[in-house]
């Protein structure tokens, strides 16, 4: 029997937007694997005697590759932890989660995704911008700064894909 991994978007940072789901994660969790770019006051969500592994990352410098974060995730699912893999924003935006689930998935290793809120959105409602507006703008695009690769171009993107907001 194997443990359970929770992938956990933290939100852009606010105390009031982490949702209630990421923090009764973390009142269970053994173990969190966290990421740099979330507040670190959420880790006060945490039972005393939970492991808290940082695992941060900043261009060309990764404090853990990618593939020991996905190691991590499996052994210690395997040792039957309760395993958060905590991120900041939505671990779906450009945060991984695809890897890290199919890492899981491919072990039969339980896990669930858990949504937060993206910064891109926060940050525009919080400067009173809404992305989309229906006399303005019906469609958005999220972008990266960072790619494995070269980057695309994303002014012939944005032009072939006909996005409004970007």
């Amino acid at each position: 029997m194997n443990g359970y991994v929770y992938l956990v978007g933290a939100g852009p940072g606010d105390e009031g937007l982490i949702t209630k789901k990421a923090i009764e994660c973390l009142n269970r969790a053994d173990i969190v694997l966290y990421d740099r770019l979330l507040n670190p006051s959420f880790l006060n969500y945490t039972k005393e005697t939970c492991e808290l592994i940082y695992c941060g990352k900043m261009p060309k410098n990764h404090t853990m590759r990618q593939e020991m974060i996905n190691a991590h995730l499996l052994q210690f699912a395997k040792e039957r932890k309760i395993v958060v893999r905590l991120k900041g924003g939505d671990p779906s935006i450009f945060g991984r989660v695809g890897e890290e689930a199919e890492t899981l998935a491919s072990a039969n290793i339980p896990y669930e995704i858990v949504p937060g809120i993206t910064s891109s959105i926060a940050a525009s409602i919080y400067a009173g911008i809404p992305l989309t507006h229906r006399d303005y703008s019906n469609s958005v695009t999220l972008l990266t700064g960072h790619a494995k690769g070269p980057l695309t171009d994303h002014g012939k993107y944005t032009s072939s894909h006909n996005s409004d907001t970007i």
